[in-house]
Order: structure tokens, then C-alpha cells, then sequence
């Protein structure tokens, strides 16, 4: 008796990672690329329609996000097996994609080594992080997170806008603006707004 296939669903906005991808997966004998998207909504929808047993997710892409289409995935099937494909290891968006019902983490420099053990783990019904991305999380387990409010000071700060333009956009008033400032530079335990940004996009926290 012929054992199943494992159904994989791929998604990413680029079609050069979705064609290494497929290339990876293409000469397995215990698995098969089922579909491709290039962005969250897509995903969902392939979802809906293939019930793959282990999606590929990127979390960057246009009209939906990874994290939004893993939370719509995970709604309409609650043991679905997501593996986030991404760039960044940042510790805030790999706790993220967790929460949001992720079984894997992995960075796409990491595929040609890391990828079809990870889908075969992932399938049985395993998690699998990344031991760096690992490591990163646990550094910063005890600190205390930023608010929803200051990470939109630090996105307005990203953008290059000075106090009072992050003070009207936001409808807050400069003083507390700098109050924010001040928090998140202790937080991220940073000495200036370049610093902070720097920090934040490494980690994840935000992104351009």
C-alpha cells in the first residue's frame, strides 16, 4: 500500500522563493507542492479549497498578511499546520506568528537545509523554531513589551516624522509623545530614535 503524500501549499509574493520552493519539494517521494499564492487572501481561499496538510507561509505580502491569512487559516481549521517562511528572525514577529497558530519558524536562507525536514516534522505533528530564532526569544522573554501605542510612535519615527508630526497624526499632545519616546528608548534599552528603529525592525516589532 502506496503511503499518502504529504499536501504541501506554498505562499509567497515572490516567485523565485515559490519556484525554489517546488524544486526542493519536487524530487520527494512522501510529498508534493498541492498550490501556490502570492499573498494572504489567496492563501485562504487555496485553504479553503485544498485542506493541504502543511501550508508554507511568508509573513510580508500584499493585500493580506501572513499573520492575518495564518489567523483566518487556523479558523477554519484549528489543527491546520502552518510553517512560517520569512526573512527576519526577529524574536516579536516569530512569538507573533506563534500566537497566531504557527507550528514552524524558519528563515528562507535556511530552506535548502532546513525545509523538507521541517514540513516532515511539522506533518507528524512536531513544532519546529529555528535554534537562533530560539535563542532570540528567550533573551528577551522577561522584558516588558511595548504598548500598541508606542509601537505607533516608533512606526510614525520610522517614517522620519519628528514629535509634533507623530504628536497630530497620532491626536496626542508632544509632551506625551516624548513620554512615549522616552519609555521606548528604555524598553528597547537604545540611547537614540535611530537606535530604536534600528532595533525594532531588527526584532520584528515593526516593519517598513
Amino acid at each position: 500500500m502506496t503511503a499518502r503524500l504529504i499536501r504541501v501549499l506554498s505562499v509567497d509574493d515572490h516567485a523565485v522563493l515559490r519556484e525554489g520552493i517546488a524544486a526542493l519539494v519536487g524530487p520527494q517521494e512522501d510529498m508534493v507542492i498541492v498550490g501556490e499564492c502570492e499573498n494572504g487572501r489567496q492563501a485562504v481561499d487555496a485553504f479553503r479549497q485544498l485542506r493541504p496538510d502543511v501550508t508554507l507561509m511568508d509573513l510580508q505580502m500584499p493585500v493580506m498578511s501572513g499573520l492575518e491569512a495564518i489567523a483566518a487559516i487556523r479558523e477554519i481549521a484549528s489543527d491546520a499546520r502552518i510553517v512560517v517562511l520569512t526573512t527576519y528572525q526577529g524574536d516579536v514577529q516569530a512569538v507573533r506568528a506563534l500566537k497566531a497558530g504557527a507550528s514552524g519558524y524558519l528563515l528562507k536562507s535556511s530552506l535548502r537545509h532546513e525545509l523538507l525536514e521541517t514540513i516532515r516534522l511539522v506533518h507528524a505533528g512536531r513544532r519546529f523554531i529555528l535554534p537562533e530564532v530560539a535563542q532570540e526569544i528567550a533573551v528577551h522573554a522577561a522584558e516588558e513589551s511595548l504598548s500598541d501605542r508606542e509601537i505607533q510612535v516608533l512606526e510614525c519615527m520610522a517614517a522620519g516624522g519628528a514629535n509634533k508630526t507623530i504628536a497630530h497624526r497620532l491626536s496626542l499632545s508632544e509632551e506625551t509623545v516624548k513620554a512615549h519616546i522616552r519609555s521606548i528608548f528604555s524598553k528597547l534599552d537604545v540611547n537614540d530614535r535611530t537606535q530604536a528603529v534600528t532595533t525594532a525592525l531588527r526584532r520584528g516589532i515593526i516593519a517598513l
